[in-house]
């Protein structure tokens, strides 16, 4: 059990730290890949989308229904997966929209972005919102991937990979105004950086909070509300986003390779 909690923890925070290499990539590149972006974020939803219907919400209607009782059991399951996508749609509905991360930036907006907004005060609290938002926005997906790694080892590192690959555009939509604003690659990579500690936070809070009361009935709750998380964030956050950046239907053929890949690797770990 102890190793399973380190490495839950270590992946979690892997995913996490991942908003830093966004804003890295912001720093040192001249433009983006979008051909690759949008394969790699429809690659991540599809891996989410298929491990929440497939294995997640699988597993958790199997404890609840062995906690409950068949049609109880059935209830709470699709009972836990909406309320897990009504958690994190109230998140974003009161992250401000100014700091929303969903909104979309790319790396040559590093050049373009003073020639729009030259308020100086109002780029930097552009870029502490944005932070905030994304703060806020990852603390449940950090309990999604410690609970899923904690279950199951495999599970968790392709949920962390997927969580990564999302978090980070996250990571540039942060360094982008706070760059500009301070006129600090350090500052910038330094808020980019600690929005994604709370994904490790999340696992932590997981681990004080819950692990204490993880019975089956507790355990069929939180998978089926993070099936319903990850759903979520894949049709509102990473397919919007692929498009965004997409060419050549890219985004569906990175969601249907996310969808082979992990469907390979649950029948290999059978």
């Amino acid at each position: 059990m102890t190793e399973n909690v380190l490495l839950a923890l270590s992946l979690t925070l892997m995913a996490g730290l991942s908003t830093g290499i966004g804003s890295v990539l912001a720093f040192f590149t001249s433009d983006t890949n979008t051909k690759f972006l949008s394969f790699a974020l429809g690659f991540s939803a599809g891996v989410m989308i298929y491990v929440s219907f497939v294995e997640i919400f699988v597993k958790a209607q199997e404890a609840l229904i062995e906690a409950q009782g068949e049609t109880l059991g059935n209830w709470i399951t699709v009972g836990g997966f909406f309320g897990g996508i009504l958690l994190i749609a109230l998140i974003d509905k009161f992250i401000p929209q100014q700091g929303n991360p969903h909104e979309i930036r790319k790396v040559e907006d590093m050049k373009k972005e003073p020639k729009i907004i030259n308020d100086q005060s109002s780029l930097l609290k552009m870029g502490s919102f944005t932070a905030l938002a994304i703060t806020i926005h990852n603390f449940p997906e950090g309990i999604a991937t410690f609970t899923s790694a904690l279950q199951d080892p495999g599970l968790g590192i392709a949920i962390a990979i997927a969580v990564a690959i999302h978090n980070i555009p996250e990571g540039i939509a942060v360094s982008v105004p706070v760059y500009f604003a301070t006129g600090s690659k350090k500052k910038a990579f330094k808020l980019s950086f600690l929005s994604g500690l709370s994904e490790p936070l999340g696992a932590i809070a997981a681990y004080l909070i819950l692990m204490p009361y993880l019975n089956d009935m507790m355990f069929g709750i939180i998978f089926a509300a993070v099936a319903g998380i990850m759903v979520f964030i894949s049709l509102d956050e990473l397919l919007p986003a692929a498009k965004k950046y997409d060419e050549a239907h890219l985004s569906i053929y990175g969601l249907i390779a996310g969808m082979a890949v992990m469907a390979v690797s649950l029948l290999l770990v059978l």
